[in-house]
């Protein structure tokens, strides 16, 4: 009998009705070039099951708040959107947690905001768009956020939202822009100096890192060239960041990832419902087969642990009696990944 891994999963997003009635009121109907998903805590909980996760800290993707241009109206929406994760996680506090959304790119109400979730409504940190309406983290103008943020020793979920250009025909802005976003987030928040000067906050990037930790070095040399610091410094500031594994656990883009980051600075995310189940599992296959089992249980839990100190040591959620098809077609679904994730790996033709 193989035992549960118990992940805690930092990158699940929830979709709740307030949220999806708000977006379909403004004619948005997909996020990143893909159509918005079905999404229910009840279905969440059905693919935690099937990845083996125990907790999903949830956060509201792209476009957050931010395809709403009055301020007021947008700092609303996140209110009733951070009250209601708040009583999703009351019902289930073994199983959810959450980042708060914030009213960005407004900044003094995003510090109010910010403040409210995390002292208040014990929010598990905050979710930041990489770019809001084309203003991007780590520009100027943004202290008083950073000074509430890092007073908390809050941990900071850095998403990507839409490029601010025009999209490419053909090239589904979640393949790739999403990628470019995070790294230019990474990169300003670094050459601006933020995690420096506001050490108490915890940033995790999403996907990965983006191109973070494959061109880590040749942005490293720009930054020493632009502002006069040593590249060794530069690159320290970029390996303090903490990953998510979230659609980056292939066999190309893992051991770049683990060879870059810091020992205990990666962690588990699937990006589920905007990512399928069957995406889930294909990733989470690549985890399980890609590393030796301490690396695997950081990844899964431990790393986690530390960013979240509420769920260490935490005792597993009871599990809940499943007829015996649903076990049977869970069990199949594993398989069939680990499978599929063996045959397409390099030299396996």
């Amino acid at each position: 009998m193989t035992t549960a891994p118990r992940r805690i999963d930092v990158h699940q997003h929830l979709i709740p009705s307030l949220y999806r009635d708000a977006l379909a009121a403004s004619g948005i109907t997909e996020a990143g070039g893909r159509a918005l998903p079905d999404w229910s805590p009840e279905a969440a909980l059905e693919s935690m099951d099937l990845l083996g996760t125990e907790t999903a800290i949830l956060s509201v993707s792209t476009p957050g708040t931010g395809f709403l241009t009055d301020p007021d109206e947008a700092a609303g929406l996140a209110r009733r959107l951070n009250d209601h994760c708040a009583e999703l996680t009351a019902q289930h506090p073994a199983r959810f947690g959450w980042f708060a959304t914030l009213p960005m790119p407004d900044v003094a109400a995003s510090a109010r905001e910010a403040g409210r979730a995390l002292a208040e409504l014990g929010a598990d940190g905050v979710t930041l768009l990489a770019n809001n309406r084309g203003a991007y983290l780590g520009a100027e103008g943004q202290d008083a956020l950073w000074e509430v943020l890092d007073e908390h020793g809050a941990v900071v979920f850095v998403h990507p939202a839409e490029l601010p250009a025009p999209a490419v025909d053909g090239i589904l802005p979640f393949a790739a822009d999403f990628l470019l976003d995070t790294t230019r987030a990474a990169y300003l928040l670094v050459r601006n100096g933020v995690p420096r000067r506001y050490p108490n906050i915890r940033f995790i990037l999403s996907h990965g890192g983006g191109f973070v930790p494959y061109a880590s070095h040749r942005m490293a040399v720009a930054i020493a060239g632009d502002i006069g610091r040593g590249p060794h410094d530069v690159l320290d500031d970029f390996r303090g960041f903490h990953f998510d594994t979230a659609l980056s656990s292939s066999p190309a883009a893992l051991p770049t990832l683990l060879a870059f980051a810091r020992p205990g600075h990666v962690l588990f995310g699937s990006d589920w419902p905007f990512a399928p189940a069957a995406a889930g599992q294909y990733f989470a296959a690549g985890l399980d087969s890609g590393v030796d089992p301490d690396t695997l249980a950081t990844i899964n839990r431990t790393a986690a642990e530390a960013l979240f100190p509420r769920l260490a040591g935490s005792r597993p959620a009871p599990p809940e009696p499943r007829p015996l098809a649903v076990r049977l077609r869970r069990s199949v679904r594993r398989a069939g990944a680990r499978a599929v994730f063996k045959l397409i790996q390099p030299g396996s033709d």
